[in-house]
């Protein structure tokens, strides 16, 4: 796969979903700069639903990204075992309380830029997680529910903390969403 810095910055028009404004820090707490994901309630309807309904009680601020692989995606969302300051060692096995989401695959692609829902094996299993796309990856296309894509912050996204290819992305002090805001 291409390195993150080697893939163009996606397009950024903003389309009529509500935006998911993510204000990014590292470790120490320092503001490495703001994301912002245009979300498709036309695409994933419950899925959107449940992200914003995340954000706006809070639930995201301080969550880590947990799995960062370089030239594939970086994942967050883990609001039950990825919280900054907190035991770490089971960040991306968990969901919020609510029931898992039923598929709402579509045909859009994985591009940079894509934010699509984390799950395990099952295709009904998204809960809380999700990851924003690096580069194009086909292999993804019709198996994830997408959700949206990034309309500004390319740079941010590359800068946040990879992990090690070794541990499947696994990262270290990782870097964290501060806060979290969704705006119609």
């Amino acid at each position: 796969m291409a390195a993150a810095q080697d893939v163009a910055a996606p397009p950024s028009e903003d389309g009529p979903g509500p935006n998911m404004v993510i204000e990014v820090a590292d470790a120490s707490g320092a503001a490495r700069g703001t994301i912002v994901l245009d979300l498709n309630p036309e695409k994933a309807p419950g899925h959107v639903a449940r992200l914003t309904e995340l954000a706006r009680a809070g639930a995201y601020d301080g969550v880590v990204f947990h799995r960062v692989i370089e030239g594939f995606m970086a994942q967050t969302g883990d609001v039950q075992f990825g919280k900054q300051g907190g035991d770490l060692s089971r960040a991306g096995m968990g969901g919020s309380e609510q029931p898992d989401l039923k598929a709402e695959f579509s045909d859009q692609n994985f591009l940079p830029g894509t934010v699509g829902m984390a799950r395990s094996q099952s295709p009904d299993s998204a809960n809380s997680q999700f990851f924003v796309n690096f580069a194009a990856t086909p292999s993804l296309d019709g198996q994830y529910t997408v959700v949206g894509r990034l309309i500004e912050g390319w740079d941010v996204l590359n800068a946040i903390k990879k992990g090690d290819p070794r541990f499947n992305g696994k990262v270290d002090e990782p870097d964290y969403m501060a806060k979290v805001t969704i705006v119609e």
